[in-house]
């Protein structure tokens, strides 16, 4: 037995492990998902204007044990009291490994485009039927499009590679010794039929691979190995302690909210964003604009991500010179002094291209209505803006296949400005519920790690761990205001898209095929 801080005896512990895109982070939870302790690393992501986006598998392994081995000295719990760990990890990571188990290339994450040519084959070769088997939009970002590119690119690294996978079963084979994928982060590879629970024929074939070469799908809550003692020791565990494979960071986002019940929205900014809801089977949209995922067998993610979130706000701190979070603070405080609207400016945020709900690699950002009185404050509300009505394109397809009646929950760095809140229920003109604390991906995979130890017998037990802790309204006077500025937003979409339909000689590629 081990003791918190407050000197509460705890019997019963658990590890959540989320395997981020620069960082993984390792909270421990008690049997009510109160957090006991934390520890989180960082690491490095390497890009370039070819549309690269990697990292070195080793780091990201190293800094997980690390975080884990770190959360465990920084809390007062006995190791004993350790009942399981479980992982959440980001989608569409892809690397090749060779007969020793080792990876031979870097990991391709979801952000490196390389892939955009071949995904364009898929698409004009019937990719559609695939996207209504797998849930996984035609995008770059899917190992569906990143096999065919790398077979093209490096034959002689396709050929000598044992396996193709993510982030995730490298470090679950680093501590149990099996090649396993949980069925959530499959589900995201475009190559697994979500209502089989399967690895799809047809998708295999066209990314050039049998399912051989893939880990073994097996479900999120899932017991996949114990620690032996040799790892036991390194991570400051007790040997034997069983390892649950967890799910995605996208659908255990919802389940870390406790936003699981039907027409119940979880919609997160972070660099990026994204809106989801869970449903009880799988919700394909007949334009391929949302995604949608496996969290356990009977609950699926539907929704879509934005590219653009934070990182726009950032990029404008970069531009105006300013420097860290008191730039950031500065700009918010400067738009807040800005009335709804921005003074007629619009921003179509597509910094970094866009994902749903267009899917469209060759998208630019736009800026509109510029005036000769407009400051940095109307052009920082205006991305504000512009980032939010984005995140409310993608919630409108979606209630165009689902209701979405229930609370919309929000979570992400965005939370901490007053005015972010403000803004996403004028913009969606819905009361929003800030759920408490900061580790939903982590609680989310504790939760998995609870069911798969039979610790809780339902997923529904997250709703006695999520304490709604605010509640923004929206503004009945600003809210016609954001809808005619929406219309606004998708007119100037539709207009300017197609002048982006292919490169130009004057931009990036984003990659070539």
């Amino acid at each position: 037995m081990g003791a918190t801080s407050q000197g509460v005896v705890i019997l019963n512990a658990v590890l959540g492990v989320d395997i981020g895109t620069t960082s993984s982070k390792c909270v421990i939870f008690d049997e009510r998902g109160r957090a006991l302790g934390r520890h989180s690393v960082e690491y490095g992501l390497h890009t370039d204007e070819g549309g690269a986006a990697e990292q070195k598998p080793n780091e990201i392994v190293d800094a997980t044990f690390a975080a884990i081995r770190g959360a465990v000295d920084r809390s007062e719990v006995d190791p004993a009291a350790i009942r399981v760990v479980s992982f959440s990890a980001v989608m569409h990571s892809l690397m090749a490994i060779d007969d020793d188990n080792e990876p031979i290339t870097p990991l391709f994450t979801f952000a490196d485009s390389r892939a955009r040519g071949h995904t364009e084959e898929i698409r004009s070769a019937g990719g559609m039927d695939i996207y209504r088997r797998t849930g996984t939009p035609l995008h770059p970002m899917a190992p569906l499009s990143k096999l065919p590119w790398l077979r093209a690119t490096r034959p002689e690294v396709f050929e000598r590679s044992a396996l193709f996978v993510g982030i995730k079963e490298l470090i679950t084979h680093r501590l149990c010794g099996r090649w396993m994928v949980d069925h959530s982060v499959a589900s995201a590879t475009g190559l697994f039929d979500i209502a089989r629970l399967e690895w799809d024929r047809e998708a295999l074939e066209v990314a050039g691979v049998n399912a051989d070469y893939l880990s073994e799908p097996v479900p999120t809550t899932e017991v996949v190995g114990e620690l032996d003692e040799r790892r036991a020791s390194e991570l400051g565990l007790e040997p034997g302690l069983p390892i649950v494979v967890g799910a995605s960071d996208g659908c255990l986002a919802n389940l870390g909210v406790g936003a699981i019940d039907p027409g119940v929205t979880a919609l997160t900014i972070g660099t990026s964003g994204a809106v989801r809801t869970v449903v009880r089977e799988p919700l394909i949209d007949p334009e391929a604009r949302t995604f949608c995922y496996v969290l356990t067998e009977g609950h699926w993610v539907a929704g879509g991500p934005v590219s653009n979130g934070g990182v726009v706000l950032q990029w404008l701190r970069d531009v105006f010179g300013l420097e860290g979070d008191s730039g950031l603070e500065s700009l918010i405080e400067e738009a807040a002094r800005v009335d709804a609207g921005a003074g007629g400016l619009v921003f179509l945020p597509y910094l970094v291209a866009e994902r749903a709900p267009y899917w469209d690699a060759n998208v630019r950002a736009t800026l509109t209505g510029m005036r000769i009185d407009h400051t940095r404050a109307h052009i920082t509300r205006a991305a504000l803006e512009g980032v939010l009505m984005g995140l409310l394109s993608v919630a409108n397809v979606l209630e165009q296949e689902v209701k979405l009646d229930g609370e919309l929950r929000a979570t992400g760095g965005f939370l901490r400005s007053e005015l972010w809140r403000q803004m996403l229920a004028d913009v969606f003109n819905r009361q929003v519920a800030i759920p408490g604390g900061e580790d939903g991906g982590p609680l989310g995979a504790a939760v998995l790690g609870m069911l798969g130890v039979g610790m809780v017998d339902t997923l529904d037990a997250v709703h006695d761990m999520v304490e709604i802790v605010q509640h923004e309204k929206p503004n009945p006077a600003i809210a016609p205001l954001y809808e005619t500025l929406f219309a606004r937003y998708l007119a100037l979409h539709d207009l300017t898209a197609p002048t982006f339909s292919s490169p130009t000689p004057f931009a990036s590629t984003e990659g070539s095929s």
